[in-house]
């Protein structure tokens, strides 16, 4: 297992169980205790977690982890998400992406779509820095950054100069990446700077896609972005809860399962 997959995994671990210990995990990992500790070590100067004698607690922020822990989770399901919300984009479209893993790889999708290389191309209106870096190169691909103060877990941009900019376009089709979406309480995030920007993207659009993958259904975050009724759509993977998508359709919401 890579470093990069194995301080993902312990930090999904301290999400289930709270705690950790360093013997038991080097055990179910199959590595040395030494390498635990120095990944617990790593880890706890991030402020991810709180090192214990033996191991370590979970603290408030391993719930809302860094976008660059984030991508080797659920990879597969993202890719198939990914692809099949770009195939709704057709040429000429605004298109907006807040940020996210899911959304990332919706860009990645649609920068390889070789019908979208030629004029009149698309406009993609994002406030997620990553994704403007990913599509940037791309020539018949304009790019409209919201503007804003970046958040370092997410790349994504928030603040009044994000709202001065939204106020004043208007979007195609939205691709929104979410915390956690429940067909009753609607699709949240867990910073409330960036569910207020999502909110007025859902607003300043015509259409709204959600894009998450079945770990996020039937759970809530801290701050809410936007109504069940105002997203048109949903588009998640195979293993999502049955009972959790036929709550979404009975709540008018399209959902595709890839």
């Amino acid at each position: 297992m890579a470093r990069h997959e194995r301080l993902t995994t312990l930090l999904d671990m301290l999400g289930q169980r709270e705690k950790i210990d360093v013997e038991d995990v080097a055990a179910e990992l199959d590595v040395s205790a030494a390498t635990i500790r120095r990944d617990l070590d790593h880890l706890a100067e991030q402020q991810l977690l709180t090192r214990t004698r033996g191991g370590a607690v979970a603290n408030d922020l391993a719930y809302d982890l860094p976008l660059r822990y984030k991508t080797a989770r659920h990879v597969p399901e993202k890719q198939r998400i990914s692809t099949a919300a770009a195939a709704e984009v057709t040429k000429g479209m605004v298109v907006g992406l807040n940020g996210g893993t899911t959304t990332a790889g919706v860009a990645r999708a649609l920068a390889m779509r070789s019908d979208l290389n030629s004029t009149p191309g698309l406009t993609v209106v994002t406030n997620a820095l990553n994704i403007a870096h990913e599509l940037a190169v791309r020539p018949n691909v304009k790019i409209v950054v919201t503007g804003g103060v970046a958040r370092p877990q997410s790349f994504e941009l928030s603040g009044p100069l994000a709202t001065r900019v939204l106020s004043e376009l208007t979007i195609d089709l939205l691709f929104l990446g979410v915390d956690a979406f429940d067909a009753g309480a609607g699709a949240f995030a867990h910073h409330e700077g960036e569910a207020s920007i999502n909110r007025l993207m859902v607003e300043r659009a015509e259409r709204v896609v959600a894009v998450a993958d079945g770990s996020k259904l039937r759970r809530r975050a801290f701050a809410r972005i936007c109504e069940t009724t105002q997203v048109h759509a949903l588009v998640t993977d195979t293993d999502a809860d049955p009972e959790a998508v036929r709550a979404f359709e009975a709540a008018g919401v399209e959902v595709r399962t890839v």
